[in-house]
């Protein structure tokens, strides 16, 4: 194996963080989108904020199913982008927006009529109301939010991430005026509590499109790899073959925050405490977790990109430089974590009783990220070579088969305590993680000891798809 030399490594470095950084600008973005929703209904009543705090957590899995199956189109650009096939990622971004558009006709409908699913959880009718007011004005943004995803994972997959940095800022900035608007009636727009911060929500993602087509026409090293502007009639192989390698992705990123959502429930069952220290630890993980996926997804773009070009020594040096920052990252991070685990929790809370366990906690959080920090890196090595579907089945297999059962045994059936119960759940999901991370290093050890896959197989691919 071919030495990483010091001036090859610091290229790599900055490419990688050209990619890596911009995104995790627009994810802190997303994420005080969430903030800005809960601090203004919060301010306006709590029923309110009770009602888009379950609407929210209806469709976020939706919003996720489409980054994960959005994804796929990077993957295959990552790869056309280094073998220079620039026409191949022209006609691609049609297909990625049929596909796109086919998903946010899908979810919006399912998102405006889920007054079934909300009728399963018994709530009172007031927030039932408001609940499914606030989930009508949203589902009308998400076939915008699908293209705009569409349009992100095109520039991605190029390697440039700054059109999608810009257009989660000013779509994060315009949240906050269209929130103050419509939930609290101001400037002559009627006030409508939860469902004005649906249409908030809803503008928003609107915006999204927009901000990011603009930006796209506007860029000159973007012009290169865009299609003609004119209506393209769908290329169903070229859609399937971005679904066949998306949809894992997607499903994996659906099932793991349906997990986390169940384990929830569980804890719930143990006490107002555990479920509150639960929630601040998770929410730590959750922090931390968002510089690794970036950073992540970042690698798998620039692996694509040398693994397109053919280059074996490249996707070496992609793989060590990816992997090394996202180690440094998930130490860093447990560094802090364990340093100073109380300061942490008393940004969250004033009660003792809380402080206490969820301090606790945090030696597990310490612990899970070191192993989520290796399965990360693992996961998005193998989904570079366009290995999707493995990770989905260990991720079924970690979080279902194992984490749930184990962490329901251990915190449910032979707890002795709520903390003891609260830390079963937390040791199943490690256990869990432990072992998809087994797994997909040994999937990924087999993968790199196969040739690169050649530019002739990729055109026969090509050319079976026409």
């Amino acid at each position: 194996m071919q030495l990483v030399t010091a001036g090859a490594f610091r290229k790599e470095s900055r490419a990688l963080l050209a990619i890596a950084a911009p995104m995790i600008i627009a994810q802190l973005a997303q994420m005080g989108t969430g903030v800005v929703d809960t601090i203004m209904a919060g301010h306006y009543s709590a029923m309110d904020l009770a009602a888009i705090a379950i609407g929210y957590n209806i469709w976020l899995p939706l919003y996720l199913l489409f980054i994960g199956t959005m994804l796929g189109a990077t993957v295959i650009i990552a790869q056309d982008y280094g073998a220079g096939r620039v026409q191949a990622i022209r006609d691609s971004l049609p297909q990625a927006l049929w596909l796109a558009l086919a998903l946010g006709l899908i979810a919006g409908p399912l998102c405006f009529f889920s007054e079934p699913l909300l009728n399963l959880l018994e709530l009172d009718e007031p927030t039932h109301a408001k609940t499914l007011a606030y989930l009508r004005a949203t589902a009308f943004g998400l076939p915008a939010a699908a293209i705009f995803q569409a349009l992100r994972c095109h520039t991605q997959g190029i390697g440039i991430m700054r059109p999608f940095a810009i257009a989660s800022v000013l779509g994060f900035l315009a949240n906050i005026p269209l929130n103050y608007a419509f939930i609290y009636g101001k400037w002559g727009f009627p006030e409508l509590g939860a469902a004005g911060c649906g249409w908030a929500t809803a503008i928003s993602m609107w915006l999204g499109p927009v901000l990011i087509s603009f930006y796209m026409t506007q860029a000159d090293r973007l012009k290169p790899y865009l299609p003609p502007l004119r209506l393209v009639p769908p290329n169903f192989a070229a859609i399937r073959e971005i679904g066949r390698l998306g949809l894992p992705m997607g499903l994996t990123f659906f099932l793991e925050i349906a997990v986390f959502s169940v384990i929830a429930l569980f804890i719930a069952t143990l006490g107002n405490t555990a479920m509150a220290s639960h929630q601040i630890a998770f929410n730590v993980w959750d922090v931390v977790y968002m510089p690794l996926i970036s950073i992540g997804s970042a690698m798998a773009t620039r692996i694509g990109h040398a693994i397109g070009s053919g280059d074996q020594a490249q996707v070496n040096l992609a793989i060590t430089c990816g992997t090394t920052f996202t180690f440094l990252v998930g130490i860093s991070s447990i560094i802090l974590v364990m340093a100073a685990p109380a300061l942490i929790v008393s940004a969250y809370t004033d009660s003792e009783d809380i402080h206490s366990m969820a301090v606790t906690l945090l030696q597990m959080v310490g612990l899970f990220i070191i192993v989520d920090t290796l399965q990360v890196a693992g996961s998005f090595c193998l989904r570079a070579f366009k290995d999707t579907r493995f990770p989905f089945i260990v991720s079924c297999i970690a979080y279902w088969l194992v984490a749930l059962p184990l962490g329901y045994w251990l915190g449910i059936a032979s707890s002795e305590s709520a903390l003891d119960g609260t830390m079963g759940f937390w040791k199943g999901m490690i256990a869990g993680i432990a072992i998809s991370t087994l797994l997909v290093g040994w999937r990924l050890y087999h993968v790199l000891r196969r040739p690169l896959p050649s530019l002739a197989h990729r055109e026969d691919e090509l050319a079976g798809n026409l």
